[in-house]
């Protein structure tokens, strides 16, 4: 396993569509490992491939991030392959929502309490499981990357703006 770098905004390859996993094979397995790794070494709570410059649609997260209890302790991951939200409903405020590629910021994100998650396991078994609170602000999250989509661009366009000024100040400063 390794630990791999991971893309921060502006870098455009995440704003790109993802493409479906069409084999799941030793090199994709691989790359499962090495993201559940990455995740934890970050510390995050989700990663997708795309944040690794994998233009795939895989998804990890900690299915303990929801648990406070057991928060840090247990280094369990669960992957999702094209993984699509097939039902959302109600509406929560994602407090100060972060990303591992949106550095140094963190705003607070509508999103839907409830969703219903279909996708495929790292054996290629199909699944579909609702996630609510927590973890179903994790899937849209992540989904959302897959499909070129960051969490500023579901914020304020003002808000969006100042974020993006300050990052390309700081690139400038380099």
């Amino acid at each position: 396993m390794a630990i791999l770098d991971i893309l921060r905004y502006p870098e455009k390859s995440l704003l790109k569509p993802s493409k479906e996993v069409e084999k799941i094979d030793d090199k994709i397995k691989a790359l499962i490992n090495d993201m559940g790794e990455t995740m934890f070494d970050a510390p995050g709570v989700g990663l997708a491939a795309p944040q690794v410059g994998v233009n795939k649609k895989i998804i990890v997260y900690d299915p303990h991030a929801p648990d406070p209890e057991h928060e840090g302790e247990k280094k369990e991951f669960t992957a999702l392959i094209n993984p699509k939200i097939i039902a959302s409903s109600g509406s929560i405020v994602s407090e100060d929502e972060a990303c591992l590629s949106v550095s140094e910021y963190s705003a607070d994100v509508k999103r839907f309490k409830n969703v219903t998650v279909t996708a495929l396991d790292i054996d290629g078994k199909k699944l579909e499981f609702d996630a609510e609170d927590i973890l179903a602000v994790i899937m849209q999250h992540e989904i959302d990357h897959l499909d070129g989509v960051l969490f500023i661009d579901r914020i304020s366009t003002l808000k969006r703006a100042i974020y993006k000024k300050k990052i390309k100040k700081k690139l400038k400063e380099k």
